[in-house]
């Protein structure tokens, strides 16, 4: 090998080491974990193209938005598992404890949202 394809080749590996890490860390790694307590206002099924389950969970309390104004906790979510957010749309209304994990970005397929719920800690008073 020459010189020159030397450098092209190894600057073609640094470049693509590079991107690869980039996507891992933006869209695999996972950031943040935690569990969410509240009241499921909805989860619904929609999209163009790719069809997501998003949904809101209203917490409990009041935040100051402003001046005067008060705002309530929306935790807006997306989920993966087609079985869990079918369990999910059953326990609409109810207080539940949501585990989720946290992404820097969402990717397309996994909901518009950076936080997605993997599980069902705990269901309170449940409409069922």
């Amino acid at each position: 090998m020459t010189r020159k394809t030397k450098i092209i080749t190894i600057s073609s590996v640094a470049v693509a080491v590079i991107i690869a890490v980039f996507v891992y860390v933006r869209y695999f790694y996972v950031f943040g974990e935690g569990i969410k307590a509240g009241n499921l206002n909805y989860l619904v099924y929609k999209g163009y193209v790719f069809k997501t389950y998003e949904g809101i969970l209203i917490q409990s309390g009041y935040r100051p938005s402003g001046v005067g104004s008060v705002q309530s906790n929306e935790f807006k979510f997306s989920v993966a598992n087609d079985s869990l957010a079918r369990e999910l749309m059953k326990l609409s209304g109810g207080n539940v404890q949501l585990h989720y994990k946290e992404y820097f970005a969402p990717w397309l397929w996994r909901g518009k949202s950076s936080y997605v719920v993997d599980r069902i800690e705990a269901v309170y008073n449940s409409p069922r």
